[in-house]
């Protein structure tokens, strides 16, 4: 049954147990990234999230890097549980969705609009979060699971290096999906009143 962009908005959610089965075939996978990147909006038009997909061994991979760099960096008995996590919710999905800013569009729109000069660092975040809330959700009308993860900056490098990426993006989230093995925790909601102000 198809849902109302309400409805999928609404069903959105956190993911952490999810499989490496898939309800569509890679090619519709791409098509929502590309319908995303094409539609979701940005200041002054600028256009500047850039997104890689990562799937069959390339998704592998990238969970294989993060557990590398983490273990280099955290006691063993801290890793062990973290590596845990890892392979059981992130690494055993289908594949990876990973979100860039291009920074060298933004260098040139500070450059050619001195007065916003300020703000287009605080505009290209807001630029990918569209683009994150946006895949993220027409990845779960497809039927997947997904999360959103920050292991940036420390495997920045080694991504950039693996995939030979340009220095001039920069990782912001990576996104693991799957196939969902069990229900997303309850979520709990502040009340409306102290979030919305309408005035009529």
């Amino acid at each position: 049954m198809k849902r109302t962009l309400e409805e999928a908005i609404s069903n959105r959610r956190s993911y952490y147990h999810i499989n490496s089965d898939s309800p569509v075939e890679d090619d519709e996978i791409i098509r929502i990234t590309h319908e995303a990147v094409r539609h979701v909006p940005s200041a002054f038009n600028s256009q500047s999230t850039r997104i890689v997909l990562l799937l069959g061994e390339h998704h592998s991979k990238l969970w294989e890097i993060v557990k590398d760099t983490l273990k280099k960096m955290l006691p063993e008995e801290v890793f062990l549980n973290t590596r845990t996590k890892i392979d059981g919710s992130f690494a055993s999905g289908y594949g990876t969705v990973l979100f860039f800013e291009d920074t060298s569009v933004v260098t040139q729109f500070i450059q050619t609009y001195p007065l916003y000069s300020s703000n287009f660092k605080t505009w290209a975040q807001h630029t990918s979060a569209m683009h994150q809330f946006t895949v993220w959700t027409m990845l779960e009308d497809l039927g997947f699971g997904a999360s959103l993860q920050h292991y940036n900056p420390l495997i920045d490098n080694e991504v950039k290096h693996t995939w030979n990426l340009p220095d001039e993006w920069e990782l912001i989230a990576q996104m693991p999906f799957g196939m969902p093995l069990s229900a997303p925790s309850e979520k709990t909601y502040k009340p409306l009143e102290e979030r919305v102000k309408v005035f009529q």
